[in-house]
């Protein structure tokens, strides 16, 4: 399927360096009128700040802008922790969190930071359940019990609620991880570097098939895309390499054509500038275009 008619939205790929400026571009992100930030989870990177710790800053400091982990690391952050963390969130920031989530993937790192080595068919494993003992805890429901291969509730109790419904989104790429995100999943959250768009057709078909195998409409399924490149005045150097009239066509295609409706925006170069000009000259033309193509 080409487009599923979701409203687009944009978002802001902030990479947690220490010494970065965090917080003050998170602000510029919110005061450009950005929906979304998003944190890469890599607790074992002794350049980054814990990305949830980041997240709870970002929301005290900002207005409107919604925050994820783009994408948690599941190894490292026990399920039913990781979703008291996101109600907890949600409800000291007025809904504004969303729940990235990943089955792992650098498990050197992983475990000489004391978390498991899982197989490929173990990470898929645990990433499911986990889902599931992290709707339990956000279900309202006074006690919960769970007996997974890798994760269980022995009569736990809950809360508080999160305020607004948490969507869940998987970075995932697999056959059998893109078939779980048709069943269970609120979202998909692929990157650019790992899914250019040639390759979205095949992996949105087997989402599609187990979402419709699994009783639901494909186009519940919300489609983020993780966007790297450069803003620049020059002309094309590729995909996502260009000036801001070229993005917008580019993103405008893949919203249109490939079916994705949220794209979170990682600029190479200087963050202030790559930043604003994405906001202010791609953003806007984007919108302006998918609903013309859509009208047309």
């Amino acid at each position: 399927m080409g487009d599923y008619g979701r409203d687009v939205e944009f978002g802001y790929f902030l990479v947690p360096n220490a010494g970065d400026p965090l917080l003050r571009t998170a602000q510029a992100a919110d005061r450009l009128g950005l929906d979304l930030i998003g944190v890469q989870d890599h607790p074992y990177q002794r350049r980054y700040v814990d990305t949830w710790t980041l997240l709870s800053v970002i929301a005290a400091g900002t207005e409107r802008i919604r925050v994820f982990p783009d994408v948690a690391n599941l190894p490292l952050r026990p399920p039913s922790v990781l979703a008291k963390s996101a109600a907890s969130l949600d409800l000291l920031s007025g809904g504004r969190v969303e729940l990235g989530l990943g089955a792992g993937g650098f498990w050197d790192a992983i475990e000489a930071y004391g978390g498991p080595r899982r197989t490929p068919k173990e990470a898929i494993d645990a990433l499911e359940e986990a889902v599931t003992v992290i709707r339990g805890v956000w279900s309202g429901e006074p006690t919960l019990r769970f007996e997974g291969a890798h994760y269980r509730l022995k009569g736990a109790k809950p809360g508080p609620a999160p305020v607004h419904p948490i969507e869940i989104w998987l970075g995932v790429r697999g056959p059998r991880a893109l078939a779980l995100t048709g069943r269970l999943a609120d979202g998909w959250l692929p990157s650019s570097g790992w899914a250019p768009p040639e390759s979205l057709p095949e992996f949105n078909a087997r989402i599609d098939d187990a979402a419709a195998a699994a009783g639901r409409e494909p186009r519940e399924i919300r489609r983020l895309y993780n966007v790297n490149g450069t803003i620049t005045d020059g002309s094309s150097s590729g995909f996502l390499n260009g000036p801001a009239d070229q993005w917008a066509d580019e993103l405008t295609d893949v919203a249109v054509g490939y079916g994705m409706d949220t794209f979170v925006f990682w600029g190479e170069g200087d963050q202030e500038t790559q930043l604003r000009r994405f906001a202010e000259e791609v953003v806007p033309a984007v919108r302006e275009r998918v609903a013309q193509e859509r009208a047309g």
